[in-house]
């Protein structure tokens, strides 16, 4: 069983992609990507903390996005990290949005990411169907790419009291992505902290409304 009622779907344990929600013909589509570590070669598990902590995100664009024809779907990661070069969460993140081709054609996609798994949204934007991205509280290295973000949709939520991340380093990831031609904007969430626990209501509602909008003109 899952959280979204008799439409709702899930996908075999195998692949990239699982499956949340599954309308009947699909015009857009919505993968979540939980956070992880910057290093870790142990497994990701839906039982950890990271991935539980991005089920109340999807029951709110569930929720928010009601009959629309709009599919929701987790990214499964292989591994817990980002490791460096490798970037296991980004791979991972194109093999879903691969995945997600099969299953619908080329539809448009909203990618929705915490932490590392922000990181990895923000990369796999890239992909040309990916025409917006939900950021939360994501890893911002300074040196991140943002040439690709050029018309694209980018909206990154940062809890001011975060410890884990850094807002500034968010602010100044938006600012870039706004001189390369992103529509590229910045929410601070009053009290927020890196596991979106305070202020949570907050979080839930912004990243539901954003996910109605960039699907809507998608």
């Amino acid at each position: 069983m899952t959280d979204f009622g008799q439409r709702a779907t899930v996908a075999s344990t195998s692949g990239a992609l699982v499956r949340c929600r599954t309308p009947p013909k699909a015009r857009a589509a919505v993968l979540f990507l939980h956070g992880g570590r910057a290093d870790g070669r142990s497994p990701s598990r839906s039982w950890h903390l990271a991935a539980l902590r991005m089920r109340p995100f999807v029951r709110a664009a569930a929720a928010a996005l009601g009959d629309a024809p709009v599919l929701l779907a987790r990214v499964r990661y292989r591994v817990r990290g980002w490791n460096g070069s490798d970037a296991d969460a980004l791979h991972d993140a194109h093999r879903a949005l691969d995945e997600l081709t099969r299953l619908v054609g080329d539809v448009p996609v909203v990618l929705v990411g915490h932490s590392m798994g922000g990181r990895a949204a923000l990369r796999a934007a890239r992909a040309p169907q990916v025409g917006a991205v939900v950021a939360l509280a994501p890893w911002c290295p300074e040196d991140e790419p943002v040439a690709h973000l050029r018309d694209k949709d980018v909206l990154v939520l940062h809890g001011d009291h975060d410890r884990v991340t850094d807002p500034q380093a968010s602010a100044e990831y938006v600012r870039r992505a706004r001189a390369s031609g992103a529509r590229a904007d910045m929410s601070l969430v009053p009290g927020g902290d890196h596991a979106m626990l305070r202020n949570s209501r907050r979080w839930h509602r912004t990243t539901a409304s954003a996910v109605v909008d960039f699907t809507s003109h998608g």
